[in-house]
């Protein structure tokens, strides 16, 4: 059972720290976006994928910085034809977030409410805490 999932066919994978094996086996991801804030290379990194570290301080104001690079980071090497997996502890907060914001930048939803609802369709899980909410907001204000 895998305990990870699929938000753009083919392209991104989101979960957690524990599953990034997996993906990379499962799905032949190249890039790993780590987005812990003091998120040290998992014992066991497979060979296969390149580690990109993109930090997120959760319970903090003022990460409107670190998001928006981690979600451009994201974005890049999508467009890049890269199969990308991203992941803070759990899959659930910063995970979440930068799904959410990721939506946005590729065209899949209009508002970060949609986009945080398509989210949570594929990742039950995603629990965006409200100083993230807010970063989101302010990036994305229409």
């Amino acid at each position: 059972m895998t305990n990870y999932n699929e938000l753009v066919k083919g392209k991104v994978y989101i979960g957690g720290v524990d599953d990034i094996q997996d993906a990379v086996k499962g799905h032949g991801v190249t890039d790993v976006f780590d987005l812990r804030e003091n998120g040290t290379e998992p014992e066991g990194f497979p060979k296969e994928a390149t580690r990109h570290a993109y930090p997120i301080v959760e319970d903090t104001e003022g990460q409107d910085e670190s998001v928006q690079r981690a979600i451009a980071a994201v974005r890049e090497a999508v467009n890049q034809g890269k199969k990308v997996y991203f992941h803070c502890s759990g899959g659930k907060n910063r995970t979440g977030t930068v799904a959410t914001g990721l939506l946005l930048e590729l065209g899949h939803a209009s508002n970060v409410e949609d986009a945080e609802k398509q989210a949570k369709e594929v990742r039950s899980v995603i629990d965006v805490k409200p100083e993230l909410k807010n970063v989101l907001n302010r990036l994305y204000a229409k």
